[in-house]
């Protein structure tokens, strides 16, 4: 999610310096008037001046919105850890009763276990 919102606020950053570099100043305006050539924009006389002012304010918008995400993200980092690391306590294993082991049955070679009085050829 940090790398997402990164790349997202980088983009952002540059086409917001792009939107402010393509507006004109103030001083432009009265050029214009004495025959500057403002009436052939292509937006009209002054539908650029409203379109990149409102460019500007949505990716201004967008740009501190991201700056919050990534100040929030940067406060409260998740602790995820890999399967590895994660170290659980081991349960207390139950109490084995001791008991005397069984007397082993002694078999002979000639006989197959688990079947009675059968010889092997």
């Amino acid at each position: 999610m940090t790398v997402f919102l990164v790349v997202l606020q980088i983009l952002v950053a540059l086409t917001l310096i792009g939107v402010v570099l393509l507006q004109h100043g103030k001083g432009a305006d009265m050029g214009a008037s004495f025959g500057g050539g403002s009436s052939q924009t292509l937006f009209g006389a002054r539908g650029s001046a409203t379109f990149l002012s409102r460019m500007t304010a949505v990716l201004a918008t967008l740009f501190f919105i991201t700056s919050l995400g990534l100040a929030y993200l940067s406060a409260h980092p998740r602790s995820l850890r890999s399967v590895t690391e994660i170290v659980r306590p081991a349960a207390p294993a139950a109490p084995v009763p001791q008991t005397q082991p069984a007397a082993p049955v002694p078999q002979s070679p000639s006989t197959v276990p688990g079947i009675p009085d059968h010889k092997v050829p």
